[in-house]
């Protein structure tokens, strides 16, 4: 290497080239392709996209992988000043020891835009893509319960309410009544992955709506119910920061 060579992440190179693998494809595409295509060891695949994967840039889908959200959200929230609204999530994570997560509803559709976790409190394995899920998520139901009817009856005529888990709402009648019955709070109990369950109250700002959330193990269930003003103070705060110049 000359004096005049840029110095080169190698591990990083390979990150990058598997998302640009995953993003030439249609469908989801497994390990073993993205490690051949590459020129990777199988175990040095994993571990990267293990690591895509935590990080929201990859999700796992139908036993291969996918873009994640963070890509999806790449240049498209500067004029959502996240910065202003993370150091809210974070005591949230701190005082309900829970992954805490930021969405909003835009253009017809529910985005998550933010999520802040730790190696002691680990974000749900986004699977499914919250532009797919928001029938099975508290963040998604959290939103719809606030949108204006014309704006509800609009997403979920264009969304399908896939069935996830055995938990999972799909009757359209009992969707719709859990959400008018709600006053800008939802629960996740199992309906997006079994075995977690996921609290979020509802946020309106200038872009419409957003919604902030925490998720926990199943068992912790009964605490974070217990904690829903520690979650709409937080909201409140998300607010007020989204709501600033």
């Amino acid at each position: 290497m000359t004096s005049s060579s840029p110095t080169l992440i190698t591990s990083v190179q390979r990150a990058l080239h598997l998302l640009d693998s995953v993003g030439r494809r249609q469908r989801p595409v497994s390990a073993k392709a993205l490690a051949r295509e590459a020129g990777l060891a199988l175990p040095t695949t994993y571990h990267l996209l293990r690591t895509l994967v935590h990080e929201g840039y990859l999700a796992r889908e139908d036993g291969g992988y996918v873009l994640g959200h963070r890509v999806a959200g790449l240049g498209r929230h500067g004029d959502l000043p996240t910065w202003r609204t993370r150091p809210a999530l974070t005591e949230l994570m701190r005082e309900l020891s829970g992954a805490t997560y930021l969405a909003v509803y835009r253009d017809g559709e529910i985005e998550l835009v933010d999520v802040v976790d730790s190696p002691l409190y680990p974000r749900t394995d986004l699977w499914v893509g919250l532009q797919y899920s928001g029938h099975a998520t508290a963040l998604g139901k959290a939103i719809l319960t606030v949108l204006p009817e014309d704006l509800r009856e609009d997403y979920l005529a264009r969304h399908e309410l896939a069935d996830l888990t055995p938990m999972t709402v799909t009757d359209p009648r009992e969707l719709r009544r859990q959400l008018v019955s709600e006053q800008g709070i939802a629960l996740d109990s199992g309906e997006y992955q079994l075995g977690v369950t996921c609290v979020s109250a509802a946020v309106r700002t200038a872009h419409g709506a957003a919604a902030v959330a925490v998720s926990a193990p199943m068992a912790r269930q009964s605490v974070l119910l217990e904690s829903m003003d520690v979650l709409r103070r937080c909201a409140n705060r998300v607010g007020l920061a989204l709501a600033t110049p």
